[in-house]
């Protein structure tokens, strides 16, 4: 049931503080901040976008630590500060033709709930809120901030059949290495 779901994905959206990172903020006395993400999150990210899914992040926090990951990562679909996370969801699968059951989203709290409850892939990280795993697709085995997103980028990639595209892009280069 749970690769059905994730064969019709076209666009997965992340929550950013508590699945990208560990929820943890380190407020620095210049009033500046830290927030650390996985290279392991990152990377899938990558391979995702490069594969053709659309990548997002929905965040109710505006943090200049996630415009510079979001930068990185190539990802313009950033949606920060939203009063409503439920009305910018709509905003963007409206703007991108999707309907609910081709977009997956990842959440760790309540105030996720509405999306996870519309979406046709709803995900949480290990450690969300009780309410949240309960009421999920699937949950990942890793944390927040520590593989939670590679995973469902895995997941996804594997139910549509384009995972081992990306093993075969490095099994042919330590190949070609070999030559």
């Amino acid at each position: 049931m749970i690769n059905v779901r994730a064969s019709k994905i076209k666009l997965v959206l992340f929550d950013v503080d508590g699945v990208l990172t560990d929820g943890k903020i380190l407020l620095h006395a210049d009033g500046t901040e830290s927030k650390v993400f996985d290279i392991k999150d990152g990377t899938a990210i990558v391979w995702a976008k490069r594969l053709g899914l659309t990548i997002g992040f929905l965040s109710a926090r505006v943090s200049t630590a996630t415009t510079q990951r979001a930068a990185q990562l190539g990802i313009t679909l950033l949606h920060q500060g939203v009063p409503s996370k439920l009305d910018t969801y709509e905003e963007i699968a409206d703007g991108l033709l999707l309907d609910d059951e081709q977009v997956a989203y990842m959440g760790d709290d309540i105030l996720d709930l509405p999306v996870l409850s519309r979406v046709g892939l709803a995900a949480a990280p290990a450690d969300a809120a009780d309410d949240v795993r309960a009421r999920v697709h699937w949950v990942s085995r890793a944390r927040g901030g520590d593989g939670a997103a590679r995973e469902l980028i895995e997941l996804i990639l594997r139910a549509q059949d384009r995972w081992d595209s990306i093993v075969a892009t490095y099994i042919a280069e330590v190949q070609d290495q070999q030559a």
